[in-house]
């Protein structure tokens, strides 16, 4: 009584010409969604309550200090205007406010 073993087959294509089983290329594993650098740089920043600038897809540029955040928008703390909770998805770009007001 004699046991075969059975062919292995898990992660194979059908064998070539020459009887050589080829592996299947594997896929990459998917980027992660978040790095977290986003996040990072807010808290900073809200921290030490750095003067930015955000630059809307209008071209209006909004100054003033993070004061909050979230996943789809961001708290601008302003002096002498009100403050405004402004979707991300309307943000152009965020940048160090270079003439600060002291």
């Amino acid at each position: 009584m004699s046991r075969e073993k059975p062919e292995r087959s898990v992660g194979f294509d059908e064998a070539d010409g020459a009887g050589r089983r080829e592996r299947t290329p594997r896929r990459k594993a998917a980027p992660q969604e978040k790095t977290h650098a986003e996040e990072y740089y807010y808290v900073k920043q809200m921290a030490s309550r750095t003067r930015m600038c955000v630059v809307m897809d209008d071209g209006a540029t909004i100054r003033g200090w993070v004061e909050w955040y979230d996943r789809d928008c961001i708290k601008v703390h302003r002096d002498d205007e009100p403050n405004l909770l402004i979707y991300k998805r309307h943000i152009r770009f965020v940048y160090k406010d270079p003439d600060p007001v002291e």
